[in-house]
């Protein structure tokens, strides 16, 4: 099968969702705006949908670990190997049994050394036959029947607590499902009911001393045998034996929450018959909105997915918006959408309802995306094993690390899955999602994005503003600097930023717009032109602050510690021919892209940066926008998700962004960063980065440097080892050296014990070389974080694995 989630049933294909067929034709020029800028665009016609999507909607999605696939996801059975007890345990429950049974066939004979004395010590002598245990009278007889009970009491408790029989049963039923569980335990209470009353099961052996002991007791304590000559008295007895027999065997079996379980479901079938309730109905009925009392709502979108008009998006959509109403206290004006626009309600503001194409299975109601699977090796924790392996907003949030040499699949397997979907998500307003990559990358067409940026390519619709529409001097200066030298041991970034500040904020004031990326390169180099120009129209007397930092700047200018020289070479790399129609500001007639629409608007935002030929402007342009995102999201009342896609991070990690990735947790947002080797980063952020980013990914073939960079994030654990020592055996006796000559001379081996030893250590989860050697091509290992602090340990993943 190679359908995705929103086409499967129960993983068939016999309803199969349609979807486009391709993107559509790209035209030799890029496309204009089909409508005036601040309309509202009309919806798209969705394709037709089948029933399929009530299927896909239907599907259970149940609780999950992160990382684990959850569209028709069934939780593993427990693994028999490991319900198995072992012979030691085993014999850890027989040989108690066996000791007691030997001990009490001792005592029915009255072979126990001393076996009387503790009778006779709490009886009248008057009861015996002196010198005997002989009773005189029915006082004796009944006294040696409670203490063969006491004994037997007290000889079964030993035997269940130091053979470990209550861990054993737990083990061995109270681990299984209902009904088995109970059925198992019903078993072994009618069996033990039969050791009990085996005449009620026309039994032929004798009584356990159960019964009779508890009698004796009554008839000592009353004096005679008058009570039982009452029916309900005697029966009041066997029932009360009967129910402490049972009691464990029903503790165990879980009785009682079965029955309450099957009685409150005949309750809920019953009513349900009489009228189903909303919790009742499926999902593709919309229960939540009946529950809440919007029938109209509910009954329109259940038909518009009956009828094929609403797709998985749309769902997803609605569903978000029906939350976020529901937490405002908003229903009637949800309702009120829902009648107006139907399936189209709350559309993307490209009017967009899919993507041209899906290449990768995405169940957009969870907004999970399908990489591959979880392999079924040692290291797997059994729920994962043969799982489909899974990314989410929940996981992105915690930044991804996806390190893995060229042609190893991270952008294949990895970095469009991840694109596409986010780009998904973005369409139901829960995500916003940009994307730096080198131009040509196959990260989906350009009809999927809302926003194409190309960086120097004159064809491009959209420019790139260098200050992501700050006001702020000190902010825009700030990631400025992390991007012009925030790689640079020779240069600090305060330094940089301050010396950026000194001219931004004075070249504002003046012309209410930050410079080109060439003025500020001529300021930088310090003309004297621009700067005597730049002070004389700073001669207001509000303005004297900004000529302080104006003639600070001329002071450096020219010294040895001036970050000037150094921010303009910087700059150099910018201020080329073929970027001469990029990053322009104040300039109307360009169309530049500000990175802080992203806190604001679900946006599809994709960047190409030049491929070849300008390869360290491409990095400081990768660094300028990583800056710029961490900036814009310290928006704190933004509902949707931003994350921030980095094809290749190469020479982007600077010390102030680990600083900042460690933040976006809490805002959000993340970080997907791939990188071909560890080496890529400077040696001392090897260790923080794999400490601000919750998810790691090691893929074939990376070396055994950035295999132990791994190695020591995931850490160690505990494993049982068995050792096995071969010890020669050397005889004193001359027969026994004969005979063992004999048996070296017919086996060929000399006669030797085994010692075994079995012990905890502690040992690395992935090691180096393993990393390096034992990961098959195709393969990765992954080890994932949640934003709420759950963990799934490092995991061979499969990304070879076709779509089922």
């Amino acid at each position: 099968m190679d359908s995705d989630g929103t086409r499967d049933a129960r993983h068939t294909q016999a309803n199969p969702v349609p979807r486009p067929a391709g993107p559509p034709e790209v035209p030799a020029m890029p496309p204009r705006p089909a409508r005036t800028p601040g309309t509202t665009p009309p919806p798209e016609q969705p394709p037709r949908f089948g029933p399929a999507v009530a299927d896909w909607l239907n599907e259970p999605r149940p609780a999950a670990g992160p990382g684990i696939w959850r569209y028709g996801y069934r939780p593993p059975k427990a693994d028999r190997a490991s319900a198995r007890l072992s012979p030691v345990a085993i014999l850890g429950l027989l040989i108690p049994l066996v000791v007691a049974l030997i001990l009490w066939s001792f005592w029915r004979h009255g072979a126990v050394p001393y076996q009387w004395v503790v009778l006779k010590l709490f009886t009248p002598n008057d009861w015996w036959w002196a010198g005997t245990t002989s009773p005189k009278g029915y006082k004796g007889a009944e006294a040696i029947s409670v203490y063969d009970g006491v004994f037997f009491a007290l000889l079964v408790y030993a035997v269940v607590r130091l053979g470990g029989w209550l861990d054993g049963a737990r083990h061995v039923i109270g681990g299984r499902p209902q009904p088995v569980r109970a059925l198992l335990a019903a078993v072994g209470g009618l069996v033990a009911l039969s050791f009990v009353f085996p005449n009620a099961f026309g039994a032929g052996w004798n009584a356990l001393p159960v019964q009779d002991p508890l009698f004796s007791l009554i008839v000592l304590i009353s004096g005679g045998y008058g009570l039982f000559g009452s029916v309900l008295f005697t029966d009041t007895l066997y029932g009360l034996i009967t129910v402490a027999v049972l009691w464990p065997f029903a503790r165990l079996g879980g009785w009682w929450t079965l029955a309450k379980e099957r009685l409150a479901a005949r309750n809920h079938t019953e009513a349900a018959d009489a009228k189903p309730t909303p919790s009742a109905l499926p999902p593709a009925q919309w229960p939540e909105l009946r529950e809440a009392g919007q029938y109209e709502a509910a009954e329109l979108l259940t038909a518009e997915v009956l009828t094929g008009r609403m797709n998985d998006v749309d769902c997803a959509r609605v569903g978000h918006a029906w939350e976020t109403a529901r937490k405002e206290a908003r229903l009637v004006a949800f309702t009120d959408t829902v009648l107006r626009n139907g399936a189209a309600a709350w559309v993307h503001p490209s009017g967009a309802r899919d993507l041209p194409g899906r290449a990768a299975r995405h169940d957009v109601l969870e907004g999970q995306v399908r990489i591959g699977q979880w392999t079924a090796g040692d290291r797997t924790p059994s729920a994962y094993r043969g799982a489909g392996t899974a990314l989410g907003p929940d996981a992105l949030g915690t930044s991804l690390l996806v390190v893995g040499p060229s042609g190893s699949g991270k952008t294949r397997h990895v970095v469009a899955p991840v694109v596409e979907s986010l780009a998904l998500r973005a369409l139901t307003g829960q995500c916003a999602v940009v994307v730096v990559c080198a131009a040509g990358t196959p990260l989906g067409p350009d009809s999927a994005f809302d926003v194409v940026v190309r960086i120097g390519d004159p064809a491009s619709v959209y420019d790139l503003d260098p200050y992501a529409d700050s006001t702020d001097p000190d902010a825009a200066a700030g990631f400025l600097a992390e991007a012009l030298v925030g790689d640079l041991d020779t240069v600090g970034a305060q330094r940089a930023a301050t010396a950026l500040a000194q001219l931004l904020g004075p070249y504002r004031a003046v012309h209410g717009t930050f410079p080109s990326l060439p003025v500020l390169r001529e300021l930088l180099e310090g003309e004297p032109t621009e700067l005597a120009t730049l002070r004389q129209a700073l001669s207001a007397p509000e303005h004297a602050g900004l000529r302080r930092d104006l003639d600070a700047r001329a002071r450096q200018t020219g010294g040895a510690a001036d970050p000037g020289p150094v921010l303009a070479d910087r700059l150099a790399l910018l201020d080329r021919p073929v970027f001469a129609e990029f990053f322009a500001t104040g300039d109307a007639a360009a169309r530049p892209f500000s990175l802080r629409a992203v806190a604001h608007h679900p946006l599809r935002v994709r960047i190409d940066v030049p491929a070849h030929g300008h390869e360290e402007a491409s990095r400081l342009i990768t660094r300028l926008i990583l800056a710029q995102f961490d900036h814009v999201v310290h928006d704190t009342g933004r509902r949707h998700f931003a994350c921030l896609v980095l094809d290749d991070a190469t020479g982007t990690v600077t010390t102030e962004s680990v600083r900042r990735m460690q933040r976006l947790r809490s805002q959000n947002a993340g970080v997907v960063l791939a990188l071909r080797t560890l080496g890529d980063v400077p040696e001392a952020l090897h260790g923080p980065l794999h400490g601000a980013v919750g998810c790691r990914m090691a893929f074939s073939g990376v070396t055994t440097w950035d295999g132990s960079r791994f190695a020591h994030a995931w850490g160690t654990e505990w494993v049982e080892t068995t050792d096995v020592a071969q010890h020669t055996v050397f005889a004193d006796q001359p027969m026994t050296r004969a005979i063992h000559a004999l048996r070296k001379l017919v086996t060929g081996r000399a006669v030797t014990t085994q010692a075994v030893t079995v012990r905890q250590i502690e040992r690395e989860r992935w090691s180096a070389s393993q990393l390096a050697h034992e990961v098959p091509p195709g393969h990765a290992v992954l080890s994932l974080t949640t934003v709420d602090g759950e963990h799934a340990p490092p995991s061979l993943v499969d990304l070879r694995t076709p779509t089922p």
